[in-house]
């Protein structure tokens, strides 16, 4: 058991071991929840998810080594559930400084190459559908807002000319 005076500072490594795994996490995951498809982004959450995104591989870079560190001071005195938080805990602050440096958003929000269209006759778009039209000469395209919603970018050649959609 340790020494009662140890007891007080194994409790205060606990607690900044555990306001920086949440700090590490949430740096990568409130820009993930936030900027979704649809779903309504508000201007000033929007506005904190750049933010947050932008300092999220510097930030998940200092608050992983503090975990580091402390997880290292912690791991000696610790029971078999508390190294089991432990390990679980840096993993996750791992994974969140992994993803912090990666544009997942284009997994979310990858552009189409090579539209496909039906003839408005076979079409099964709801009358009520909200769409963006592009025409030029005699050729005219219409696309889904909910499908534009999810991929935001579109490359499609309409009467010839090479246009990029985007939403």
């Amino acid at each position: 058991m340790p020494h009662t005076s140890e007891q007080p500072s194994q409790r205060l490594l606990g607690i900044a071991f555990a306001v920086s795994a949440v700090s590490a996490v949430c740096l990568f995951f409130v820009p993930a929840f936030i900027i979704r498809p649809f779903r309504y982004q508000a201007p000033r959450a929007l506005w904190i998810a750049m933010a947050l995104r932008q300092w999220a591989p510097l930030g998940t870079l200092i608050t992983g080594l503090i975990c580091l560190l402390l997880a290292f001071l912690l791991w000696r005195n610790a029971g078999r559930w508390r190294r089991i938080i432990l390990g679980t805990s840096m993993a996750l602050v791992a994974f969140s400084a992994t993803m912090a440096r990666l544009n997942y958003f284009e997994w979310m929000f990858h552009p189409v190459d090579r539209a496909q269209f039906d003839a408005v006759a076979q079409s099964k778009l709801d009358s009520k559908e909200m769409i963006m039209a592009v025409r030029f000469a005699e050729d005219a395209r219409a696309y889904p807002i909910s499908e534009m919603a999810y991929h935001h970018v579109l490359n499609d050649v309409v009467g010839g000319v090479p246009v990029a959609v985007t939403y």
